[in-house]
């Protein structure tokens, strides 16, 4: 075990511990019997390490008992024995003072109880609890102790959070094909939730449409930023000039029509004894300064009159409707996370392997550096930020002199991504409510239909290939009937979390090379989250779960494919032979996981297709396949697997390494790498030709 004492203190958020308490941090690990856990409210120790009950009552300020022993009476948790009361103490210590481990009351008390549920259920049948994945039997009661999803999805990303730890911890309850069988149990109750219909995958061909279409959107925003700015201010400009001020321009409710500057006056002479500048129709302008034809394309391309000044607040608008979705297929967040970001949400963190990583913020991370509200995220989201922080200060700029919007120094230092239009010809009347109110956000439903040049419907209706596909990660997607073939796909928020979160894994299930373009940079990052190396990075709770619940479904469908003639033996097919002879009987898919889970077949993933080696692999099979195919001059590694469907990646990855061969100083150590690599590379596509 090692263990780093620095990072272990006591993370619930709303208490008040400082490393002046003896519970804030554990004197070494393990933690000794008599260490105390918590104290009175009059600072006298309470709960000791080793005891049957810690109570945090007087830190919680209610009846808080976390009961490890158990059975003293008819209303206490099942009893325990001491070996598994010992084992449930560790994995709780994990939970509260470990790194990552931010949280509240309410959470800490439903991790435990969930937990708690499988130790005792490994005490019941006399065996340890870390013992539990080598009965398999046992392992498939576990799914029967947890009736919602929601504490299905909590306990598995609790399980994968002390897994990953088992070095540090010493023990966990599961090991990975364990969380792999009951990811896939757990999606499968789910499906059958009478009264819970499981959220849809949303296709490739469908996802990525929707996403290029969001980027087209912003990238065509950013193309004419200058432009844009400069017309919102010259209109802002008039209309202060016509009304005597911008506040007037905002707050004047009665008789505006001999006030608008963007009309066509009846008497040719208005304005001149007045000083009113009145500019003829909106479109007009919008020409001069070369943005029609931009809102045309995204508003109204076919409308015969032309458009007002009301289409420039409504194409501003779709910008920052687009931004809010691009940036939700990316961070996973939910609608009111997103909805709520500010200008300053987008931080780096660094990286010794891929540098710079992109993290969204919600605002509680401004104050208190502890929170979980930080989402890990792709570097794409740049251009939305960029995007929706050019709209949110040009409305600024009205929000701040309008008297009935109250904008503070933060507001109007750092504005809200998403908020209504406050330009003095919005259509908003006959009040304004304060900044502070955050309008709700819409549906994607309800954005497709306010805009509907956003998406073309006919690329949105669904095909076989989409409904196969999406029935890979969505066992009862015919159960609502809202999926048929010819139907327009429901495009919703809240698929786009579980879509993301599946799309970071799955390179390997959903072939889709532009998939993996898009997701290159959530794809390892999430590889080395867990991994360890953002063991301290403190994520928000919920995106944990996600792509946990993801990690595992897809861990075991890439198992489940194993056995499918796309994989290819890299030394021959006797390899493939030894591993079936494990599986023969084993017909359906929770055999298979119990034999990886006994050890008699491991897979993951490379770039060539898979890897059956148990335990780490030095080579790894993602930065270099040299190795693994026999690329350096020795016979291909014994447990690599082929997978016919990377052929097109293979054959691009070998056009880019020759391309670079030639571009190499010949006989240098790097022009070597490169031959080696390549060879490897050749040496897949000679196998799987043959």
């Amino acid at each position: 075990m090692s263990v780093k004492l620095f990072e272990l203190t006591f993370k619930i958020t709303d208490s008040v511990a400082t490393p002046d308490h003896v519970y804030y941090r554990p004197p070494h690990w393990p933690p000794p019997a008599d260490w105390i856990v918590s104290e009175d409210v009059h600072g006298n120790p309470l709960s000791s390490w080793g005891g049957p009950v810690w109570d945090f009552s007087a830190s919680a300020g209610k009846n808080f008992k976390l009961d490890f022993a158990g059975g003293r009476h008819g209303r206490s948790a099942p009893p325990l024995n001491p070996e598994n009361q010992h084992l449930l103490r560790l994995w709780t210590t994990w939970i509260i003072w470990g790194p990552r481990s931010s949280q509240g009351w309410a959470s800490l008390k439903s991790r435990f109880n969930l937990l708690r549920r499988i130790v005792v259920l490994c005490d019941q049948e006399g065996i340890l609890a870390t013992s539990l994945a080598r009965y398999p039997k046992l392992l498939e009661r576990v799914p029967g102790l947890y009736s919602v999803s929601s504490e299905r999805q909590r306990i598995l990303a609790t399980l994968d959070r002390l897994h990953q730890a088992e070095a540090q911890i010493g023990h966990a309850p599961v090991d990975e094909w364990a969380l792999a069988f009951l990811s896939k149990a757990f999606a499968d109750a789910n499906s059958n939730d009478a009264d819970e219909e499981q959220t849809a995958y949303i296709p490739p061909r469908i996802w990525i449409y929707q996403l290029s279409r969001l980027r087209q959107c912003l990238d065509d925003f950013l193309d004419h930023r200058q432009r844009i700015e400069d017309c919102f201010n010259f209109c802002v400009d008039a209309y202060a000039n016509n009304f005597g001020s911008l506040e007037a321009a905002l707050i004047r409710k009665a008789k505006r029509n001999n006030f608008l500057p963007f009309t066509v006056q009846q008497n040719k002479r208005a304005g001149i004894r007045n000083g009113r500048k009145f500019h003829g129709r909106f479109e007009l302008t919008a020409r001069r300064f070369g943005i029609d034809v931009l809102i045309k394309k995204w508003i109204s391309p076919h409308q015969a009159n032309g458009f007002d000044i009301r289409s420039f607040t409504k194409y501003m608008t779709l910008v920052q409707s687009a931004g809010l979705a691009y940036i939700a297929n990316f961070t996973l967040q939910r609608r009111e996370e997103v909805g709520s970001l500010r200008a300053d949400c987008l931080t780096w963190d660094f990286d010794e392997v891929f540098g710079r990583i992109a993290v969204i913020c919600g605002e509680t991370t401004k104050t208190d550096p502890d929170s979980d509200a930080r989402w890990p995220t792709s570097p794409n989201v740049e251009v939305a930020v960029e995007a929706m922080t050019v709209i949110a200060r040009l409305r600024m700029r009205c929000a701040a002199v309008n008297p009935e919007v109250h904008c503070s120094e933060e507001d109007r230092a750092n504005p809200y991504l998403s908020h209504i239009a406050f330009e003095p010809w919005s259509s908003v009347q006959p009040g304004w409510k304060p900044y502070s109110t955050l309008p709700p956000v819409p549906s994607y439903q309800s954005v497709m239909r306010r805009y509907p040049h956003l998406f073309d419907a006919e690329v949105l209706r669904i095909t076989e290939d989409d409904l196969t596909t999406a029935r890979k990660f969505t066992p009862n997607l015919d159960k609502g009937g809202k999926f048929k073939v010819g139907e327009i796909w429901p495009l919703a928020l809240h698929m786009l979390r579980r879509t993301g979160a599946i799309n970071m894994f799955a390179s390997g299930l959903v072939c889709e090379s532009s998939i993996q373009v898009m997701m290159k940079h959530a794809t390892p990052i999430q590889t080395r989250y867990y991994g360890k190396h953002y063991s301290r990075a403190r994520f928000s709770a919920d995106y944990e779960e996600q792509t946990v619940a993801a990690r595992y479904e897809v861990m075991a469908r890439q198992m489940e494919a194993f056995v499918e003639d796309r994989y290819v033996p890299a030394s021959g097919e006797q390899r493939k032979q030894e591993i079936a002879v494990s599986l023969i009987g084993l017909k359906d898919f929770n055999s298979l996981l119990r034999a990886c889970r006994k050890g008699e077949v491991s897979f993951r993933e490379t770039r060539l297709g898979g890897c059956t080696k148990r335990g780490h692999c030095e080579y790894g099979g993602i930065e270099s396949i040299s190795r693994c195919a026999g690329g350096d001059g020795g016979k291909p590694c014994g447990e690599a697997i082929y997978d016919r469907k990377k052929r097109s990646s293979v054959e691009r990855q070998l056009e880019s390494v020759e391309r670079k061969i030639a571009e190499a100083q010949p006989f240098s150590p790097r022009e070597r790498a490169l031959q080696s690599e390549a060879q490897g590379l050749r040496n897949y596509l000679n196998v799987i030709h043959n």
